[in-house]
């Protein structure tokens, strides 16, 4: 995939070579009704195509960059979410367990009997 990347690009600048050597005729470049200053010969033109293009790409990859940013933290949020819905699932039947546990020694100790403490015998603490 480098290689081929490389190889086009190289391919690119080379035909952008050959078309800014191959065109010294005059032009004119015209932009919203009004010619754009500085702009005298056909490889001016095509140079201000390659500008134009150059900041399009770039504008192009600030907006692909941020929407694989957004679905990313989305993907996080939503996993994040699911850990945290699923965390407090488990401590509320840790609860009911831990309740039903509770209930049930509470139970036993009223059925059954106490010893009997003599007077004198300490309180226990």
């Amino acid at each position: 995939m480098i290689f081929l990347g490389l190889l086009v690009t190289v391919a690119a600048l080379a035909t952008g070579t050959a078309v800014i050597l191959a065109n010294n005729d005059a032009a004119q470049l015209t932009a919203f009704g009004t010619a754009v200053p500085g702009v005298t010969a056909q490889w001016h033109v095509f140079l201000a195509g390659v500008i134009v293009a150059t900041v399009f790409i770039g504008g192009l990859t600030l907006l692909l960059s941020g929407i694989s940013r957004s679905v990313r933290t989305r993907r996080e949020l939503r996993y994040l979410r699911e850990e945290h819905e699923e965390s407090i699932t488990t401590l509320e039947m840790e609860k009911r367990q831990l309740q039903r546990e509770l209930a049930r020694i509470r139970s036993q100790q009223k059925t059954a009997p106490r010893p009997q403490r003599s007077p004198n015998q300490p309180v226990p603490h």
